[in-house]
């Protein structure tokens, strides 16, 4: 086949996703061997080494950096932090939940739950923090003091983190359902079922919620709208369609999760599309062959991506024509992007963080946090940078 499974492969981090226990490597074995080519057992494409001579253009200021909690436990986990007020919440593995003070780091409470391994999240909103475990639990606290709320049950392991708007939490499971709880209690209130491929990658979308609206993409390659008071779907629109002989092929994950500007949703597929959709009524604004399984990145005029070879995209909004890819990071394994600033900034394997010119792509700094890859993309603190490693170190930066 054209598109042969050794290149989606080439990235430990789908490795990770098929598998779900994927660890650092800096060689990837072809482990296809039979499947699909009669070559002996060969080594895949290396990740691109980074320039030992490389002079940053702008100069990046570290302000605070800890450890709060110990992150993904090696395990293919986007235990992304997430803020709201002036308060940095994060949470790991073995049950941790966190809050920071924004400003210094400093932690404000801590609360640990060891019955339960948390595997989604954390969440905010409507006053407390969520998270999911992988024992298909739902659990809030508190967001002024981590006092745990309430207890949810729901039918498989939560992935995302929990959205939570107009007193509703909407919770995504790893079978396929959307849940949707009361913020308060936890009550159910409805839920959306729809059937999912026999193989998928490891890993699901965070729900938007936008004007009433739950948006959500699945895995197999479909957006839908949900009204968010009953769950009753007000559109669908396939984004990707599967194709190909095996279940391998026909992969059309939307695991990034929507990103919604103006009046226009943008959400990338693996080996598939990415696609401009109206929050209207689901019509196709525009789509460009281009295979990604991250969040992007939107800003006024362009839509960011880092495709499944750790590509970096900037597409016009407008039309998805290319305004500039940048491709000394390919198969590095790079996080989704996140536009801050002047700039576009992305995560390694290694730890780095780099910075790209929005306009050009131009690569202008890097800073490592930790030896650990990084998993998720970056976060902005009002013009700060936070970047998390999957050990659980987080740093802080802004640009001088």
């Amino acid at each position: 086949m054209k598109r042969k499974l050794i290149l989606a492969l080439s990235l430990a981090v789908l490795a990770g996703a098929l598998c779900g226990c994927a660890k650092q490597v800096t060689k990837i074995k072809d482990t296809t061997v039979g499947w699909f080519s009669k070559d002996k057992e060969k080594e895949l494409t290396k990740p691109t080494e980074l320039d030992d001579k490389f002079k940053p253009s702008i100069t990046v200021e570290e302000l605070w950096s800890e450890r709060p909690a110990k992150g993904a436990d090696e395990l293919y986990l986007k235990l992304l932090p997430v803020t709201e007020g002036t308060a940095i919440f994060t949470a790991d593995r073995d049950g941790r939940v966190v809050a920071l003070n924004e400003s210094d780091g400093k932690e404000l409470w801590a609360e640990r739950d060891k019955t339960r391994k948390i595997s989604g999240g954390p969440g905010v909103g409507e006053g407390r923090v969520y998270v999911g475990t992988s024992d298909a639990e739902v659990v809030a606290r508190d967001a002024k003091n981590g006092k745990k709320l309430w207890v949810a049950r729901v039918s498989s392991e939560v992935l995302a983190p929990p959205r939570a708007a107009e007193g509703v939490v909407v919770v995504r499971t790893g079978d396929g359902k959307i849940y949707a709880l009361a913020a308060d209690t936890g009550i159910e209130k409805w839920v959306y079922d729809r059937s999912i491929p026999v193989l998928t990658l490891r890993g699901t979308a965070a729900p938007a919620i936008r004007n009433g609206l739950v948006v959500a993409g699945f895995d197999n390659g479909r957006l839908v709208a949900l009204d968010l008071k009953d769950g009753k779907q007000v559109w669908e629109t396939q984004v990707a369609q599967p194709s190909g002989r095996s279940d391998l092929e026909r992969l059309v994950d939307l695991d990034g999760e929507p990103m919604i500007k103006d009046d226009t949703v943008y959400i990338g597929s693996f080996q598939g599309r990415v696609a401009a959709i109206s929050m209207a009524d689901g019509s196709l604004e525009w789509n460009r062959d281009l295979s990604t399984y991250d969040d992007l990145a939107v800003d006024d005029d362009r839509v960011y991506i880092t495709d499944e070879h750790s590509v970096v995209w900037a597409l016009k909004r407008s039309d998805g024509s290319a305004v500039w890819r940048q491709k000394d990071f390919k198969f590095r394994q790079l996080t989704g992007p996140t536009r801050i600033g002047n700039f576009v900034v992305v995560g390694d394997f290694e730890g780095y963080l780099h910075w790209l010119d929005a306009t050009t792509g131009k690569v202008m700094a890097r800073e490592r946090i930790d030896k650990d890859r990084i998993l998720t993309p970056p976060l902005d603190l009002d013009g700060a940078l936070l970047g998390y490693s999957s050990s659980g170190k987080i740093a802080v930066y802004r640009v001088k």
